[in-house]
């Protein structure tokens, strides 16, 4: 009953990153087709592929699949460079977010069933999409168009620093790991205890955290920041970065939980666009950090 009071949380979400990401998209496949078409091509393709993929195998209802098609694309086009190779965007990130959480909820699926905390067979929806996925695509893009604002529209000789995709990479790092801690932990975790007191209590309750699970999160979270370090080759900082952002954000998510959801003041996609918002800030602190211990010849950007 709470969570049906709250539905408008979900509909913010939404309203917050899908018109962003909608115009952004439009406008980068138009910028895109007239300078370097197999860029548009290329981005739009597979980012309706993925989204199909999502759909056909249960990960997405419809609604879902396509705000995550645009997603998707949004984040290729703020990491995409010139020569284009598709697979040195974010969609590596993307695509192994969306294959481990896909596995992680579908492990244990009977024992979530008795514990009443399986995922509709449906998939996610549109707000849950947003949710997870939306701040990496609003980071990336925001910083992204800042960037160029400073520079001479010219992708190739002024691409953002690398390092500054980490802070949208953090965002896909929790997303990845707050699933598969939640989805494994159910299954493999125990006992939980709570973030705020470690008190025992029931399975499936917010702000609750095993040490399986938990550990499946941190894992989940180095997998996303090592895909998207090698796809948008980036070096140990910004992996280091985005891995230490993903599993901020993923205790950020537990403390939400067992506090500001538990009465009834959040909902669950609340919890999570503001979880991992909290990844990309971290890892924007941690850069600010990094970049004034380094000397002016070896700044990181």
């Amino acid at each position: 009953m709470a969570q049906a009071k709250l539905v408008w949380q979900s509909k913010t979400v939404l309203l917050l990153t899908l018109p962003y990401v909608a115009a952004s998209v439009v406008l980068q496949t138009r910028w895109w087709t007239e300078q370097v078409t197999p860029v548009a091509i290329w981005t739009v393709s597979l980012s309706i592929l993925l989204g199909l993929v999502a759909f056909k195998t249960g990960s997405a209802t419809l609604s879902a699949a396509g705000v995550g098609a645009l997603i998707t694309a949004s984040l290729m086009y703020s990491t995409c460079t010139v020569p284009h190779l598709p697979w040195q965007t974010a969609l590596v990130p993307t695509l192994a977010l969306l294959v481990l959480t896909s596995l992680a909820t579908r492990v244990g699926r009977k024992r979530k069933e008795t514990l009443g905390t399986v995922e509709d067979r449906r998939g996610r929806g549109a707000s849950q999409v947003a949710a997870n996925l939306g701040i990496a695509a609003l980071s990336s893009d925001s910083l992204a168009q800042s960037w160029m604002l400073n520079q001479s529209w010219l992708p190739v000789a002024n691409r953002m620093p690398t390092i500054l995709l980490s802070v949208g990479l953090a965002a896909l790092a929790e997303a990845a790991a707050d699933t598969v801690s939640s989805e494994l932990g159910q299954v493999f975790g125990g006992r939980p205890r709570m973030i705020t007191n470690l008190r025992s209590v029931e399975e499936g309750t917010d702000g609750a955290l095993s040490v399986a699970g938990t550990l499946a999160g941190v894992v989940a979270a180095g997998i996303v920041a090592a895909a998207g370090t090698w796809a948008l080759r980036g070096g140990l900082p910004m992996g280091a970065v985005a891995w230490a952002g993903g599993v901020f954000g993923l205790l950020f998510d537990s403390l939400l939980g067992a506090t500001l959801e538990r009465r009834g003041w959040l909902n669950n996609d609340a919890v999570n666009f503001l979880s991992t918002a909290s990844a990309a800030v971290f890892a924007l602190v941690l850069l600010a950090l990094l970049q004034t211990q380094r000397t002016p010849h070896t700044l990181l950007f």
